[in-house]
């Protein structure tokens, strides 16, 4: 944390700077992921629009046999990635400078991962055609959210949207910490291939929506 906000004096990498909100907001927020995590026996994990590093770097400390792409498509933003995970030694980290669109499309990144992780990226419908394409057939999204409902309009377009790009019925669960509020995940199991046509060249996913 103290890396983020040394970076954060350079860039606008988080709003939250007090000392006890920092730990709640972006440590504990990031952890709390861990049994869901695990629960999804990962090998290769893709975090998706890494900005200050949360919350990829906290889960890569301490889930070092996992291996970590961290994807970022401002250079300078990356820049200061690399920066992290040299200063803490994560030898199972990588940064990839881009777009999740263009990894998509890339074979070396295609539906060669086990998780996707995303926290405050995208609404569920463009984050599905972001992570979806980089999932293998069985592979999870695992997407931080807010107090979130079965019956949110977000969630009822992301199930249209999953539903395309192959991905199973959306799963809703609570952070199950109290400091956290109404924090939710959001889980997603990809069951058969993604169309070729997805995702769509950059940008198209946030213009025009698939829902």
């Amino acid at each position: 944390m103290a890396a983020l906000l040394d970076a954060n004096q350079r860039l606008n990498l988080t709003r939250v700077t007090e000392p006890e909100a920092v730990a709640r907001d972006h440590l504990l927020d990031s952890l709390a992921a861990l049994p869901l995590l695990d629960r999804c026996s990962p090998g290769d994990v893709v975090d998706l629009g890494s900005g200050g590093g949360v919350p990829a770097i906290p889960l890569a400390l301490v889930r070092r046999e996992l291996r970590w792409t961290l994807v970022e498509s401002v250079g300078k933003k990356a820049a200061e990635l690399r920066g992290f995970v040299t200063a803490l030694g994560l030898g199972n980290v990588t940064v990839a400078t881009g777009r999740a669109e263009e990894l998509g499309r890339d074979p070396v990144h295609r539906e060669r991962y086990t998780v996707a992780t995303a926290r405050a990226c995208a609404a569920l419908p463009v984050l599905a055609e972001y992570a979806l394409p980089l999932l293998k057939q069985g592979g999870v999204l695992l997407a931080w959210k807010g107090p979130l409902a079965a019956d949110d309009p977000e969630v009822l377009a992301g199930t249209a949207a999953i539903r395309l790009l192959g991905g199973d019925r959306p799963r809703i669960e609570p952070a199950g910490v109290p400091a956290l509020g109404g924090h939710r995940f959001v889980i997603v199991r990809k069951r058969r291939a993604t169309p070729s046509r997805f995702p769509r060249r950059p940008g198209e996913p946030a213009r025009r929506p698939l829902a």
